[in-house]
C-alpha cells in the first residue's frame, strides 16, 4: 500500500465523521470554537499540532498531479498555512472563528465540504 492510499484510508473516515457530526452537533462545535478562540494556549496548541500534521502530510504526499492525491497535498499545505497563521497571528484566527460562530450556514458548508472530501478519499482508499 502506498503512502497516499494509507493517508486516504486514514483521513477519509475522519472527514466523513466530521461532515456528519457538524450539522448534527452544531451547538457542541460552537461551544468548542468559543473556548478555542478565548484561549491563547489552546490556539497555540492547535497551531503546533496543525503544523505537525500538515508537515507530515506534505512530507509523505507532496504530489502535484491532477488526480485524487492532489486533495491530500492541498489539505497538507492548507493545514500548514493555517497553523502558521494560528501561531504568528492568532488574532486573525479569532476574528475568523468569531465570524463563523455567528453563521449556521458556515457549519453546514464546512460539513458538506468535509463529507465530500471524506467520501472521495474513502472511495479511493478502500474501493479502488
Amino acid at each position: 500500500m502506498t503512502a497516499s492510499l494509507f493517508i486516504a484510508r486514514l483521513l477519509g473516515p475522519l472527514f466523513i465523521l466530521v461532515g456528519i457530526a457538524l450539522p448534527l452537533k452544531t451547538e457542541r462545535f460552537r461551544v468548542i470554537l468559543q473556548e478555542l478562540v478565548r484561549s491563547p494556549a489552546l490556539l497555540y496548541l492547535a497551531g503546533f499540532f496543525g503544523f505537525l500534521g500538515g508537515l507530515a502530510l506534505v512530507l509523505t504526499n507532496n504530489v502535484w498531479t491532477f488526480d485524487w492525491r492532489l486533495i491530500i497535498t492541498l489539505i497538507g499545505w492548507l493545514t500548514i498555512v493555517r497553523a502558521v497563521v494560528t501561531i504568528f497571528w492568532p488574532q486573525q484566527i479569532v476574528a475568523v472563528g468569531s465570524a463563523i460562530l455567528d453563521h449556521r450556514a458556515a457549519f453546514v458548508a464546512a460539513a458538506a465540504v468535509d463529507l465530500l472530501i471524506g467520501l472521495v478519499l474513502s472511495y479511493v482508499g478502500y474501493f479502488s
